[in-house]
């Protein structure tokens, strides 16, 4: 009846050791001075984690414990404790357990015959009670249920479960890891075990620039509080918890501290080190490891009026663990590629060439508010003779380590070809010859504007990219149309170019499709929303880059789809 998946629950030996082989004679980790048989928190632990149901009834045929008993049965704890058989769902067994106290003799039942004795137990189990002797006398009963005698029976049960085993998989594989998002995929985790497979869940991740550690090498590391959810019972006593962002170091002794110790499953009673709300009265810590590496840990917790874990059931749920932990590892391996790419594409664009005098200039990088998702956006200037400077804004397509690295040969070859000397539409075609030729290499949009103070002229040529905007004081920024080629790389040529007068009382901008660009909206409806923008024209650039960015810029994840970069240039008066 039980499955043989999942991490092995703490003090369960591996199957190749057997506890009963173990040679007679003094044995060096013996204490003599303690006895377990006295130690009622070991005992306690010891029914916590047996695999069948056992109950125990004092003489006045109260309930006074229940382990996985609850569980079995179906009934809820809070129907049980502390109340008197007769005034509970097992009101129909009284007569038994009464007759066990009188002769001190055990009774066994299977229940749904004509002799299941009123026990409330679903089909097809062994009802077994026992008389509970101290000092001579009976002092109350024990109840126990155990599997069926039937073999035919007790198989169609375990396939039962098994088939609830792959069904609750399937159903995790749909709504968890939806994203390569960590806080996401961990949230995701939480809301599907609560309410439906516990009261409270909690998970803790190894933060995403930290090695993974093997299974039982991480009792002491640090980790990150990804999410929490519990029942609304619970929820006035989250305050006692560490919130979701905070750094968390799980106290010795505590179960989630020895599952991380062990690398095994644990399931027990709350105890003093562990940090769970008031009201928990079952624990379950679940390593989650993947790949032969611990990322982080699951745990879950019931209250008194939910049946407490049981093996078979930390066995299932190890599963869902490990097939949550694979998910949880990509987001982080994604996560942390994403941050090397980041880093590079800011260092890459950490601030442009140096203009001429007569050119002031301001530029900005957002990287999308989604998992720290990596664009190929890029600018550039490049400072010519006679006073003249070339301004560069680029994109290229795709996200990620590959497209940073492509910017920068962007970057490289724009600077090349510029120091020839060509006009606009020139340098685009000769780029274009020189991209293309590499069969590696991602296309990109690309927009130049020559600026030409001596001769009062912006010159403009365009390789797909969106048009420049013009910021006049006391106007509506105006969109600027230039005659627009292909993107670089894909080897058509073709680009022409335009002039406009240049002013030293207008600001150009030039920006990446991530400032206007919606999902589901028509690029002409998105740049009309800059067009009726009213910016500063005077002042600081990097306070109109604010306002441009206050005014346009979506918000955080999961409205930022893409990165926005921005380059603001304005004549300086002679």
């Amino acid at each position: 009846m039980h499955f043989r998946h999942g991490p092995r629950a703490e003090g369960t030996p591996p199957p190749d050791e057997d506890p009963a082989s173990e040679p007679s004679g003094h044995d060096p980790g013996h204490d003599p001075g303690h006895d377990p048989g006295n130690d009622p928190d070991l005992l306690r632990e010891l029914l916590a984690t047996a695999p069948v149901g056992v109950a125990l009834l004092d003489d006045q045929l109260r309930w006074h414990h229940l382990n996985a008993f609850t569980t079995v049965t179906g009934l809820r704890r809070a129907d049980l404790l502390g109340r008197a058989a007769a005034t509970t769902p097992f009101a129909g067994a009284v007569a038994t357990l009464r007759r066990v106290l009188a002769d001190g003799r055990d009774r066994e039942h299977v229940t749904g015959g004509p002799d299941s004795a009123g026990a409330p137990v679903p089909p097809g189990l062994r009802v077994r009670y026992r008389p509970l002797r101290h000092g001579g006398r009976t002092t109350g009963v024990i109840v126990v249920v155990l599997d069926d005698p039937d073999p035919a029976r007790a198989q169609l049960r375990e396939l039962e479960q098994a088939r609830a085993r792959l069904a609750l998989l399937d159903a995790a594989a749909e709504r968890i890891g939806t994203t390569l998002d960590i806080r996401t995929t961990c949230a995701e985790l939480a809301a599907f075990t609560v309410p439906a497979l516990a009261d409270l869940a909690v998970v803790d991740v190894l933060p995403p620039e930290a090695e993974p550690a093997r299974p039982g090498r991480a009792g002491a590391q640090r980790l990150h509080r990804a999410a929490v959810r519990a029942v609304p019972g619970l929820d006035a006593a989250l305050a006692e918890l560490a919130r979701p962002g905070e750094s968390v170091r799980h106290r010795e002794g505590s179960a989630a501290a020895r599952g991380l110790a062990g690398g095994v499953a644990v399931l027990t009673a709350p105890g003093p080190a562990d940090a769970c709300p008031a009201g928990t009265a079952s624990l379950l810590v679940l390593p989650l490891a993947a790949r032969g590496h611990l990322v982080g840990v699951l745990t879950l917790g019931r209250t008194a009026a939910t049946p407490a874990f049981t093996p078979d059931e930390a066995a299932m749920l190890g599963d869902l663990a490990a097939r949550a932990a694979t998910g949880i590892d990509n987001a982080r391996s994604y996560t942390r590629s994403q941050g090397i790419a980041l880093e590079l594409q800011r260092a890459l664009l950490s601030e442009p060439g140096n203009p001429h005098q007569n050119l002031a200039l301001a530029s900005r990088y957002l990287p999308s508010g989604s998992s720290s998702v990596v664009g190929g956006d890029w600018y550039e200037t490049v400072r010519l003779p006679f006073g003249r400077t070339l301004l560069a804004m680029g994109d290229v397509m795709g996200h990620g380590v590959e497209a940073a690295v492509d910017m920068s040969h962007y970057r490289s070859a724009l600077r090349d070809v510029a120091g020839m000397d060509l006009p606009p539409h020139r340098i685009l075609r000769q780029l274009d010859h020189v991209i293309s030729a590499d069969d590696t290499a991602r296309p990109a949009t690309c927009l130049l504007a020559l600026a030409d103070p001596g001769r009062a002229r912006w010159t403009f040529s365009s390789a797909g990219h969106l048009p420049p905007a013009l910021i006049t004081p006391d106007h509506p920024t105006e969109l600027l149309a230039v005659p627009t080629g292909p993107p670089l790389g894909t080897g058509f040529g073709g680009y022409e170019q335009s002039t406009h007068p240049l002013d030293p009382r207008q600001t150009l901008l030039l920006y990446t499709d991530g400032l206007v660009e919606r999902r589901h909206e028509d690029i002409d409806t998105s740049l009309e929303r800059l067009a009726a923008l009213r910016l500063p024209a005077t002042g600081d650039l990097d306070e109109l880059l604010d306002a441009v960015l206050h005014s346009l810029a979506p918000p955080p994840a999961p409205a930022a789809e893409d990165d926005i970069a921005l380059l603001a240039a304005r004549p300086r008066a002679r």
